[in-house]
């Protein structure tokens, strides 16, 4: 890609030669509508050309149903290995096409490699997509190329990195010694993990983890689980539904839970007794959080206000800060974060995080706790924020114990911070990397 935060290290291997470029008519030259390549190549030019989120392009498409689900998987997919199948195409490319081309050459690559298409349809529907695109100058040449990685896949794979070659360079810089175990779970589709309200039983078909979350397949649609619309569970990674459990007892307490949607923090929180204040600042967030709590017929005062300006009428028990960050622990589920995310943003992001810390402080009580929380990778965004936030002796720090974290003692850090990645227990199916700490107010 062109992209500066996509660096393309050098291959192990000689790059083969170009060859010449099969004189066969394209695959097709038919327009007949696919509504599935079509957002799909919106959802990847939206990522590599002006660094939009996979989410924000499936929400303005019209495409439902099949469909929409198709694009996002094939989107995901190229996502996935959008800097192996770069690197896979540059010798086949005597100059570099047009972005949208480009796009399309990598949904074509996707295909043949990673989704196992019938390489007649892997090549024909890319050809039309770039008819149907106004692109049709170009269909001869992406006939040529993909017929080319049909035949010579293995061959034009040989040597390459791809775990390295899928991450910005400086991403795998920044994650050190723990990279390459990080890409372990990068490529695994994520499963289906739900935290069931207390009462309840699963649904049947789930394996209950040592932390309590209730694990299903991949491809799982919680909506058509016997119970979801009676509110008997909700959508909620393992590693994600760790930090409530870690607030310790919460019965009677009065709770802020800030920057709080979708809710299933604050869902924890009210299941666990608290009388919880669930604050967002955007209203379309905050309406889905009431829909969400509806759903599960729970009750939170929900506040749609900036969590940075807001104050409680009094001193609280306790916050919850599951701030906003990079998410880079999300890459599972969201690797378009790979490639929208630039150095800059995580220094932003991390002085926003202080602010937010520093506001935390003003709600609490003297001996109150402040739970928080990150769905980051990112140092700056972890053990750098409460290392700063402890510098002026407003804060204590209280470490997870090891009994605290007995179901899942890898996940405690020497200095007794939770902190998860996606490459832990991938053979059962792996997590969200988080960080969280726990801080109280002196």
């Amino acid at each position: 890609m062109t992209n500066a935060s996509s660096p393309r290290p050098a291959r192990s291997r000689p790059r083969g030669g170009r060859g010449r470029q099969s004189a066969s008519r394209p695959a097709s030259i038919s327009r007949h509508e696919d509504p599935v390549r079509d957002l799909a190549l919106d959802i990847i030019c939206g990522v590599v050309e002006h660094r939009r989120m996979l989410e924000t392009t499936l929400e303005r498409s019209s495409c439902e149903g099949r469909d929409r689900a198709a694009a996002h998987r094939l989107a995901a997919a190229t996502l996935r290995h959008l800097g192996s199948m770069t690197e896979l195409l540059q010798p086949l490319l005597r100059r570099q096409p047009p972005e949208p081309v480009r796009c399309a050459l990598l949904l074509g690559v996707a295909q043949i490699i990673h989704l196992q298409t019938p390489p007649h349809a892997a090549v024909g529907t890319i050809v039309d997509l770039l008819h149907r695109r106004g692109l049709s100058p170009f269909a001869g040449l992406a006939n040529a190329v993909l017929r080319r990685v049909v035949r010579e896949a293995e061959t034009l794979k040989e040597g390459l990195d791809d775990a390295r070659l899928d991450v910005p360079h400086w991403l795998w810089s920044s994650w050190g010694r723990r990279a390459r175990s990080i890409t372990q779970g990068f490529y695994q589709e994520a499963p289906l993990d739900l935290t069931v309200k207390p009462g309840y039983e699963a649904p049947e078909g789930g394996e209950t983890l040592p932390t309590g979350t209730v694990r299903y397949p991949a491809g799982t649609k919680m909506a058509d689980l016997p119970g979801f619309a009676e509110g008997h569970f909700w959508a909620q990674d393992m590693a994600a539904a760790m930090p409530v459990r870690l607030m310790g007892d919460m019965r009677g307490k009065r709770v802020a839970d800030l920057c709080a949607a979708p809710g299933g923090k604050t869902a924890q929180l009210l299941c666990a007794g608290a009388e919880v204040m669930a604050v967002e600042r955007e209203k379309p967030r905050a309406q889905r959080l009431k829909e969400n709590l509806a759903r599960l017929q729970l009750r939170a005062e929900v506040i749609v206000g900036d969590a940075l300006c807001w104050r409680p009428s009094g001193p609280l028990d306790a916050v919850l800060l599951d701030a906003p960050c990079s998410a880079t622990g999300t890459l599972r589920r969201h690797p378009d974060v790979l490639w929208i995310k630039r150095p800059r943003d995580i220094t932003t992001l991390a002085a926003g995080q202080d602010r937010f810390i520093d506001a935390a402080y003003d709600m609490l009580k003297p001996g109150g706790m402040l739970l928080y929380a990150v769905c980051s990778l990112q140092d700056e965004e972890g053990p750098q924020r409460i290392a700063h936030a402890l510098e002026d002796g407003r804060w204590e720090l209280s470490p997870f114990t090891e009994d605290e974290l007995a179901a899942f003692p890898r996940a405690r850090t020497e200095e007794g911070y939770f902190r998860t990645h996606p490459g832990m227990n991938v053979a059962q199916g792996g997590m969200d990397g988080f960080f969280a700490a726990r801080l109280i107010r002196r």
